[in-house]
């Protein structure tokens, strides 16, 4: 009688690791919450590891995947805070956003868009072809900001930029 109850106790505590099992591996970083901007569905993030992970895995159900770097030693930094247009054929904006981290998700219809990526001042562009059931990804990627600090300057260290007016 023991000896069935020691069984039934081990079947049960191996049946609950069982089910458990696919739990244990699983990332408890919810994605962020998916937006919608005229008609076009997108979500964006990816601070941290977790959420980043969560984000990567979801990238496979949106037909767009954009990433933001900036070059750093000894390693590339993700960047939030990017403002993302994307204008179709027409050069009409269908999306306009800031991402809230290195990753933003958007779910296009077919067809040929350009991508303008800024951060802090610096407009990168890329085109994507979006075709149907096809994963597109495009990588912004910015010079790290000592390289960014000497392209806007010229050689005698004056600015390329057009002196302010002044009053």
């Amino acid at each position: 009688m023991k000896l069935d109850a020691l069984a039934l106790a081990i079947a049960t505590l191996a049946a609950g690791i069982i089910v458990a099992a696919p739990m244990l591996g699983a990332d408890p970083v919810a994605l962020p919450e998916q937006e919608i901007q005229d008609n076009i569905s997108y979500m964006s993030g990816g601070v941290g590891k977790g959420e980043a992970s969560a984000l990567k895995r979801a990238a496979a159900g949106y037909p767009l995947e954009l990433q933001f770097v900036q070059r750093a030693m000894p390693r590339d930094e993700s960047l939030a805070d990017v403002s993302v247009k994307i204008l179709d054929r027409s050069r009409t904006v269908v999306l306009d956003v800031v991402s809230q981290g290195p990753l933003l998700l958007a779910r296009l219809p077919a067809g040929t868009y350009q991508i303008e990526a800024d951060h802090d001042g610096v407009l990168k562009r890329q085109s994507v072809e979006i075709r149907a059931g096809k994963h597109e990804r495009a990588v912004f990627v910015w010079a790290p900001p000592y390289e960014m600090r000497s392209m806007l300057n010229n050689a005698s260290g004056s600015s390329i930029f057009p002196p302010a007016e002044s009053k």
